[in-house]
C-alpha cells in the first residue's frame, strides 16, 4: 500500500531541493530519517519533516508498522516564483526571482 505526504511552498529552490531528494531515494524510511538529521543542507530538514509525516500517516491512518516502510518516490517540484526587486545604479532595476518548491514523499510496505 502506498503512502504519501506532501509539503507545499517551502521557500528553496526545487534544485537544491532534488539533491536531498536523491540521497534517501529507495531507503528504508527509518534509516533515512537518522542520515537526514545530520545531513548540513537547509532542505534537509525540509525532506526530514516530510518523511516523518508520511510515516505518521502510515502508522495513523493505515496501523502500518514504521519498520516496514521504503522511501518508494521522492521528489521537488516547482512552486511559484516570487518577483522581487532590488534598486540598482543609476535608478535601475535589478530583478531578484526567489523560488518556492513542493516536495512530494510516497513510501511502500517492503
Amino acid at each position: 500500500m502506498d503512502v504519501k505526504a506532501i509539503t507545499r511552498y517551502l521557500p528553496i529552490s526545487p534544485r537544491k531541493l532534488a539533491l536531498v531528494c536523491d540521497q534517501v531515494r529507495g531507503m528504508d524510511a527509518e534509516q533515512a530519517l537518522i542520515v537526514l538529521e545530520f545531513m548540513p543542507q537547509k532542505g534537509a530538514e525540509f525532506v526530514r519533516k516530510t518523511v516523518a509525516s508520511a510515516l505518521a500517516n502510515a502508522e495513523n491512518n493505515f496501523s502500518l508498522k514504521r519498520s516496514n516502510m521504503k522511501i518508494a518516490e521522492i521528489w521537488a517540484g516547482e512552486g511559484p516564483r516570487l518577483k522581487r526587486f532590488k534598486a540598482g545604479a543609476r535608478g535601475r532595476y535589478k530583478p531578484r526571482v526567489k523560488r518556492q518548491s513542493h516536495l512530494w514523499v510516497i513510501l511502500r510496505e517492503g
